[in-house]
């Protein structure tokens, strides 16, 4: 077994976590690769060396199949953890070191747990829809998004963008652009943009107007077998699009297409909470608050 340790510059686990991971690692005996940021944080939190052939960079490469991914952070963490990742058939889990992490198995107390999933062979998973975008540019080629693909203004001035669905026209979006979000990215920006909370197992893709200027505009629900056209008109000729947490620089006129990856991601889910109790825990659902 194989872990691929992932994690970015700016969280912060203390030396305590860093170590208990370690000590975790070596006690179940399992190997491990670490992507170079979280080595140097690594090193220069518990003055562990870290040796090179362990490091990877862009790309995990290729790993066992039997191998898991463990993203150490917030949801952020694990949607980057996810690009590096080489083999896509191997199972990825986060520990939140971060905030409310709907995408995270385990919280900093729960690693040990995590770890004896793992080696005992009961880690559960869930396969998670991703999108494939089209159309940013010849060099971009194809790339793939778990949460969602947003179009949105860069300046001051509104965004107009038309979304089709197979070819037909759905919207014409005025205001600060639209969101095109799987069912695990519902809780996430398209959440805070008015949009459903959707169950993981639907088969569905959403489109969450973000600010719009007609207020008869509402988040639309699509199968996730259509083909997605987005048309961006920007006054200035600037707008951004952003594919989970990287974003592009597009022009006026440019038009993007998205649709369901023949890719999916392997998404560890706790065994002991289900996905509407996760809602209620981290929404807060169970709290009165007329109280």
């Amino acid at each position: 077994m194989k872990i691929l340790l992932f994690s970015r510059p700016k969280i912060a686990p203390s030396a305590e976590d860093l170590k208990k991971i370690f000590a975790l690692i070596e006690r179940y005996g399992f190997d491990y690769a670490i992507n170079q940021e979280f080595a140097e944080v690594v090193e220069r939190t518990t003055n562990r060396k870290i040796e090179a052939e362990k490091i990877y960079t862009d790309s995990t490469g290729e790993q066992p199949s039997q191998s898991v991914m463990l993203c150490c952070g917030g949801d952020g963490t694990l949607l980057e953890g996810v690009q590096r990742l080489s083999n896509r058939d191997i199972v990825v889990a986060g520990i939140n070191f971060g905030h409310l992490g709907f995408l995270t198995t385990a919280t900093r107390e729960g690693v040990g747990a995590l770890f004896s999933d793992i080696a005992t062979g009961r880690l559960q998973y869930r396969p998670r829809t991703m999108l494939q975008v089209c159309g940013l540019d010849e060099e971009q080629g194809e790339i793939t998004a778990l949460n969602e693909v947003a179009a949105q203004r860069l300046e001051a001035s509104m965004l107009k963008v038309v979304a089709s669905v197979n070819g037909q026209v759905v919207a014409q979006y005025n205001g600060d652009g639209v969101i095109v979000a799987t069912p695990t990215g519902s809780t996430a920006y398209s959440l805070s943009a008015g949009g459903p909370i959707v169950a993981p197992e639907c088969s569905c893709f959403l489109l969450t107007p973000l600010a719009p200027h007609n207020f008869g505009m509402r988040p639309v629900v699509v199968p996730d077998s259509a083909e997605i056209e987005l048309e961006i008109h920007a006054r200035h000729g600037k707008a951004m699009l952003s594919v989970d947490n990287r974003t592009y620089n597009i022009g006026d006129g440019k038009k993007i297409t998205i649709r369901r990856s023949n890719e999916k991601i392997l998404l560890a889910v706790p065994h002991n909470i289900t996905f509407y109790e996760a809602l209620h825990s981290k929404l807060m659902w169970d709290v009165d608050i007329r109280n």
